[in-house]
């Protein structure tokens, strides 16, 4: 869990220092990507959860905001303190020019510069200041997209072919940051498609029960779900074998009343009732996996 979680953080700071590219120089660029990836680090907290980490990087908003305020800032420095020697544009834009370039390594003590004459990183998320009318419309679309009905279904439906439509984690996005997550839920579908082939049983467990119990094990292993989202998918199986077999084979059993009757009937609906939970496990499974609530 460990390594998902840094890898998180390391592509969050990769895609802020390529935005940075040709926007700040290397010294300002390498000083602002080692404070954003600090500042993520102790916001975390020291966590492993994959999906606690995912929510901090949320909160800073989108890596390229971060470098045009960091670049304002720069350029707000250098109209206030007017151009030093040795001052020149940065490469392609300008943004990072003067003082703030060619000041020395580290500030002084107590001042809270960094290399490249850099403060330490600003607060989160949405700069206000600079951008009111891109900060209000992103709270916009946010509450309007939660008070209408059923919006994360409709977010669901959506990722697979617009990746904005669940904030950039489109399915492709999360098969690659959850592998094994989703080879668990491959493993309890390929449990609910053996029901219909009657497998010899392994000693006394039945096939489908056996990959079942393996896909279930490395459900509850997993910290990317909450507990409750865990022991409800990889029950669901099981409730709709038991209660559904049950209700439906107590219903069809008719004029015929009768245990041998009522098992006789159990065991014709039972496996198809197994499918049936299993779907809507892993559909459950998937839906919090995408983590749009």
């Amino acid at each position: 869990m460990r390594e998902r979680a840094d890898q998180l953080v390391l592509n969050y700071v990769s895609r802020a220092a390529d935005a940075a590219h040709g926007v700040l120089r290397s010294e300002q660029r390498l000083d602002f990507a080692r404070r954003l990836r600090a500042r993520i680090e102790a916001e975390v907290g020291g966590s492993e959860n994959p999906r606690a980490v995912a929510k901090v990087l949320d909160r800073f908003g989108d890596p390229a905001a971060l470098v045009e305020r960091e670049a304002r800032r720069l350029a707000t420095t250098e109209t206030a303190t007017g151009p030093g020697p040795g001052s020149g544009p940065a490469t392609d834009t300008g943004l990072a020019s003067g003082p703030a370039a060619t000041r020395p390594a580290t500030g002084a003590p107590g001042t809270g510069l960094g290399p490249g004459g850099t403060r330490r990183f600003p607060a989160i998320r949405d700069d206000t200041l600079h951008a009111p009318h891109r900060a209000g419309q992103q709270r916009g679309s946010r509450s309007t997209g939660l008070g209408l009905p059923f919006a994360g279904l409709r977010r669901v439906a959506m990722s697979t072919a617009n990746p904005m439509a669940t904030g950039g984690r489109d399915a492709r996005t999360v098969v690659k940051e959850h592998p094994r997550e989703i080879g668990a839920l491959v493993i309890l579908v390929a449990a609910a498609l053996l029901v219909p082939f009657g497998l010899p049983s392994l000693a006394i467990f039945p096939v489908p029960l056996v990959v079942w119990a393996a896909g279930t094990a490395v459900v509850l292993l997993s910290e990317s779900w909450e507990a409750r989202d865990r022991f409800l998918g990889a029950g669901a199986p099981l409730l709709g074998y038991a209660v559904g077999g049950v209700l439906v084979g107590g219903l069809r059993v008719g004029a015929e009343p009768g245990f041998d009757t009522f098992m006789a009937e159990f065991w014709a609906v039972s496996g198809t009732m197994f499918m049936i939970g299993t779907g809507l496990g892993v559909v459950w499974l998937a839906y919090r996996l995408l983590d749009l609530t």
